[in-house]
Order: C-alpha cells, then structure tokens, then sequence
C-alpha cells in the first residue's frame, strides 16, 4: 500500500514543460477516479507552463482500450509523451487481472514501439475507497504524479538527443 502522498513532490526537480505537448488518454469506467486523475494531470502540467493548447484529452470506454487511444495519440498527433488514465478495481472474478495485464503490456509495447513516453496512470486496486484515496484524496492524486513523470522523460529525450 501507498504510504506517500502522490501530489507530494520537489517542485525544483520538474523542469518547465513549456513547449511540451501532451496527450491525456481517459477511460470512462470509473469516471468519478478517472477524471479526477486527468484533471490533476492537467493543472500539474500547466503548473509546469504547458500550455492549454498542448494538452489534448480524448475518452475511451475503458481501462482496457487505453493503449489503442495511445497509439492513435502517436500516429496521428505530434504530442511528445502520452499519460494513459485508467482505473480498475478488483472485483470477485478474474477480469482485474486480465484488464491489468493487457493494459499493462500494452503501455509497455508502446513505449518501446515509438520511442516515446507512455505514462502509465492507472490505478489497480482493491476496493473503491483505495481508489478515491489516490485520486485526490488523503494520498493525493496519482494524476499529478503520471504528469510529472510525462515532463521529466520528455525532458530527458530531449537531453539525450541534443
């Protein structure tokens, strides 16, 4: 279990991310943690100067379409880091597992098949109140996090091509 709060961070260490442009992939499921999370992605990006216009958000119906939203991300825009918004809580059957292991892998494929950030954000957990507790409540918000995350790859492919 998560014992730091996820909105907790050394503001210095984030370089700015002006000029950085950034896709928020959202699931629907879950809506109420999920869009929680995406909005803490986005203010945490334009606290680091991302401008408005560098942030695109697009919805897919869930958790497990995640990393088909992010490809479409890389081939059809020209963002630099894709922030993959997810939620899945465990239930009574075997489906957590699979929808975390597909999502999962996928994130995996895609940051090696593009050569470009793929920030996993999603939460697995499970029960609800975990969830809550990491998408703005007493553990912060893993949308915060999943942004920083973004800006400093971006920062350190930027360094490693100059």
């Amino acid at each position: 279990m998560a014992t730091k709060n996820l909105s907790e961070y050394n503001i210095e260490s984030v370089p700015s991310a002006k000029g950085m442009k950034f896709g928020i992939v959202v699931a629907e499921w879950n809506y109420e943690i999920t869009g929680a999370l995406a909005q803490g992605a986005v203010d945490t990006l334009k606290k680091h100067d991302t401008a408005d216009e560098d942030i695109i958000v697009k919805h897919v119906p869930g958790t497990f379409e995640l990393p088909l939203g992010g490809q479409f991300f890389a081939e059809y825009t020209d963002v630099d880091a894709i922030l993959l918004i997810g939620c899945v809580i465990r239930g009574g059957t075997p489906h957590f597992e699979y929808i975390c292991e597909g999502v999962t892998q996928g994130s995996t494929d895609l940051n090696l098949k593009y050569n470009k950030p793929f920030i996993f954000g999603v939460l697995t957990t499970n029960d609800e109140q975990q969830a809550l507790d990491r998408a703005g409540g007493k553990l912060g918000n893993k949308g915060d996090e999943a942004a920083v995350t973004a800006i400093k790859m971006v920062a350190l492919k930027k360094d490693m091509q100059a």
